[in-house]
C-alpha cells in the first residue's frame, strides 16, 4: 500500500513543479491560488498554458506506464514496451502520411491519423504473431512486432525524405513532446486512455497467470489466447492514444515497469496500477527537466526520457547476457 502512496505523493509534487516552472517561474503560493479560482498575477498562465501540458502529461504517463506493464507481460519479454508490437511506428507512419497526402499542420488535425495506425500495426503485428501453430506466443509477437516496426519505419523514411515539408511537421512530432500540442487533444483520447486503463487492471489477475507459462496458465483455468489478445487490445488503446498526442515517446513504457516491480514484485494487481503512476511522474518530470536545463528554450520530454532510458536498457542488456552466460 505504501507504493502507490509514495508515487502519488512524487505525481503532486512533479504536477505542482509542471505548474510553476517554465520560462517564467511561478511562485507555488500563486499556483495554489490560481488552482483555487483566482484571476489575478500569473494564473492565466498557470490555468490556460501549463495546466493544459501537464494534464496531457499526466494522461499521456499513465497510459504508456500502464501499456508497458501490459506488454512486458503478455510478451513475457523484459526489453519489451509498446512499440515492441509496432504501435509507435504505425502512429509515426500514418502521421507521415496524413502530413504529405492532406497537407495537415496541427496535431488536432492528424491526432486521429496518428491513432488509426497505432491501432492498425498493433492489430496487424498480433494477426502476424497469431498464426501458425501454437497462436500468439510470446517469441512469434516480439518477432512479428519487430517485422511490422521495421517495415513501417521503413515507409516512414521514405515519405519524410521525399518532401521536405512533410519532414519539416513531422520531425517537430516525432520528436515526442508535451509542449505545442492542441488543448482538445486531452479531450479526444480521454475516452480511449480511460477504457484502456480499466481493461489493463481488470486484465491484472489474468497476467498473474500467464506469468507461469502457458500451460500452467491453461490449467488454472485461463483463457491464454482470449487473456493475451485483450491484453494487446488495451496495449493499442493506451498506447495509440498516447503516440497520437505526444508523439512516440520511448523508453517510458520499458524503464517504469521493471523499476516498481522492485518495490511491488511481479503481482500484475500492483504492478500496473503503480506503472501507471510511475510513468505519469517520469514523464511529467521529464518535461519539467527539460524546460530547467535549457532556459530560455527547453528539451522535448521524449529527449529526455532517452538520456534516462538508454543507460537503463544497457544495463538490462547487460544484466540478461550475464544471466544467459552463466546458464
Amino acid at each position: 500500500m505504501a507504493v502507490p502512496l509514495v508515487l502519488l505523493a512524487l505525481l503532486a509534487v512533479v504536477g505542482c513543479a509542471s505548474l510553476a516552472i517554465g520560462t517564467k517561474a511561478v511562485p507555488l503560493s500563486d499556483v495554489l491560488a490560481a488552482l483555487g479560482g483566482s484571476r489575478e498575477g500569473d494564473a492565466i498562465v498557470v490555468r490556460e498554458l501549463r495546466m493544459p501540458r501537464t494534464l496531457l502529461g499526466l494522461l499521456v504517463g499513465l497510459a504508456l506506464g500502464a501499456a508497458g506493464a501490459v506488454a512486458q507481460d503478455i510478451t513475457r519479454n523484459p526489453l519489451g514496451d509498446p512499440g515492441l508490437i509496432g504501435i509507435s511506428a504505425g502512429g509515426a507512419f500514418a502521421v507521415a502520411a496524413s502530413i504529405g497526402a492532406l497537407g495537415l499542420t496541427s496535431s488536432y488535425q492528424y491526432v486521429w491519423f496518428a491513432f488509426l495506425g497505432a491501432a492498425l500495426a498493433g492489430l496487424l503485428a498480433y494477426a502476424v504473431g497469431g498464426t501458425g501453430y501454437g497462436g500468439a506466443t510470446p517469441a512469434k509477437l516480439a518477432l512479428a512486432g519487430a517485422a511490422v516496426t521495421a517495415l513501417l519505419d521503413a515507409g516512414t523514411n521514405a515519405l519524410v525524405l521525399l518532401d521536405i515539408r512533410t519532414l519539416d511537421q513531422y520531425r517537430f512530432w516525432a520528436v515526442g513532446s508535451l509542449a505545442g500540442r492542441d488543448t482538445e487533444v486531452v479531450g479526444q483520447l480521454l475516452p480511449f486512455i480511460a477504457a484502456g486503463l480499466l481493461l489493463a487492471l481488470g486484465l491484472s489477475g489474468r497476467l498473474n497467470a500467464l506469468a507461469l507459462g502457458d500451460d500452467l496458465a491453461s490449467t488454472l483455468g485461463t483463457r491464454v489466447r482470449t487473456t493475451r489478445a485483450l491484453g494487446a487490445v488495451a496495449v493499442i488503446l493506451l498506447a495509440g492514444a498516447a503516440v497520437a498526442a505526444a508523439g512516440p515517446i520511448t523508453f517510458v513504457g520499458l524503464v517504469v515497469p521493471h523499476v516498481v516491480r522492485a518495490f511491488t514484485g511481479p503481482d500484475a494487481r500492483w504492478l500496473v496500477p503503480c506503472s501507471a503512476l510511475g510513468g505519469a511522474v517520469l514523464l511529467i518530470g521529464a518535461d519539467v527537466l527539460g524546460r530547467m536545463v535549457a532556459r530560455p528554450a527547453e528539451l522535448e520530454a521524449g529527449v529526455v526520457t532517452a538520456l534516462v532510458g538508454a543507460p537503463f536498457l544497457a544495463v538490462l542488456v547487460k544484466r540478461g547476457k550475464l544471466k544467459e552466460h552463466t546458464r
